[in-house]
């Protein structure tokens, strides 16, 4: 490189003493010449630049296109690990993305405050009531209140047992649910200043349309304190019907925890063969209401007869328990229950959970249910 350099150096030297000793126009051109050359030099080398780059993007975009399906029988190009990641995610599913329903838009008349009673049944049933009964009064429902003075004292929050977020986005096409009152309304609740009554029972819709709508207008919050049975189940226009069943089978949805309780104790039950998950309906509470006594002794007799009293807003005080049963009003007894399933011809190797709570009577009313089916399991 030194030799080059030096042999370089000293031809530029001899090209400028020679242009300045000579002072004539030979030098002068040959100036001209070399400056001339060295800008086609520089032209040449930066069009040789733009199309190798063009080049090269232009070879890129065509590999992400064609690389794959031009490759597919090179295996050497591609080592035995990539080969089978790419298997492995292949066979991953993909998890669609969760498409909410469009807002309904509509008028909002008011808003609609409710405070469910009874069971976990009961208060389920009355929230698809109540939601029909916003959508097609078009206001805002409330998240509802759940009962807090029945016989459980079940201090559990809408949000405890439900997906509180999946129930309001679910129905977000329907009705608009909000979790509290706006601030101003929330307000005059706090201090007493609200419409509240209980709707007439069994009613069909155009009662809410005639008597709880202009209230809702007038006041712009009405609570209803009792939802229990307050809407018709039959003779509702199929609407009505079908909003009342998405409610229930759809949007009312358990809590991630409870979910996951109720699938471990299915695997529990699965485990050791076939079967039946029984609801007797035959705890005191259910008795005293109902006035049912059959199979109890004069001390029970008595005290669901002291329970029935001790609860106010239970209307029905005397009761002839042999009328109700022969009108159909009465639960099964345990008793009846294992003449039933055997009627059936149920196995007596199938395990038999109840699904309630404590059996009004205890091991005395169940005795026969367990000699009948060994495997009864509870909670």
């Amino acid at each position: 490189m030194c030799s080059i350099e030096g042999k370089g150096k000293g031809k530029m030297r001899g090209i400028r003493m020679g242009a300045t000793k000579g002072g004539g126009g030979g030098g002068g051109e040959r100036v001209e010449k070399l400056k001339s050359s060295r800008t086609k030099l520089w032209m040449i080398r930066a069009t040789t630049s733009v199309l190798l780059w063009t080049c090269i993007v232009q070879l890129t975009a065509l590999g992400d296109t064609w690389g794959p399906h031009l490759l597919k029988g090179w295996p050497s190009c591609f080592s035995h690990q990539d080969s089978s990641v790419s298997v492995v995610e292949d066979k991953v599913p993909s998890v669609p993305a969760r498409v909410l329903p469009p807002k309904r838009v509509y008028k909002n008349n008011g808003y609609l405050m409710v405070s469910c009673n009874g069971g976990l049944n009961q208060m389920r049933a009355a929230i698809c009531d109540m939601v029909t009964i916003a959508r097609y009064l078009n206001v805002t429902l409330i998240v509802p209140e759940l009962d807090k003075t029945s016989f459980w004292s079940d201090p559990s929050e809408f949000q405890d047992i439900f997906d509180v977020d999946h129930f309001i986005m679910s129905l977000r096409d329907e009705v608009r649910i909000l979790k509290e009152l706006p601030p101003r309304l929330k307000r005059r609740v706090e201090i007493g200043m609200v419409y509240s009554m209980p709707p007439i029972s069994w009613s069909d819709i155009s009662y809410y349309h005639n008597q709880i709508l202009p209230l809702i207008k007038k006041y712009k919050v009405v609570h209803l304190n009792k939802t229990d049975t307050r809407l018709a189940n039959n003779g509702q226009p199929l609407e009505i019907q079908k909003l009342r069943c998405r409610v229930n089978f759809s949007a009312l949805r358990f809590t991630s925890q409870i979910e996951e309780l109720g699938k471990r104790v299915v695997k529990l039950l699965r485990q050791n063969g076939p079967f039946i998950v029984l609801h007797l309906r035959y705890e005191m509470d259910m008795l005293a209401f109902s006035g049912c006594t059959q199979g109890c002794n004069s001390e029970e007799v008595e005290e669901l007869t002291r329970m029935r009293y001790a609860y106010p807003w239970w209307k029905e005080k005397i009761i002839n328990s042999d009328l109700k049963r022969k009108d159909g009003f009465c639960p099964l007894t345990p008793e009846e229950t294992a003449l039933i399933l055997r009627a059936l011809d149920i196995d007596n190797s199938y395990q038999i959970y109840i699904a309630a709570g404590e059996i009004y009577g205890g091991q005395r009313r169940m005795a026969t249910l367990a000699a009948a089916y060994p495997k009864l399991v509870s909670r």
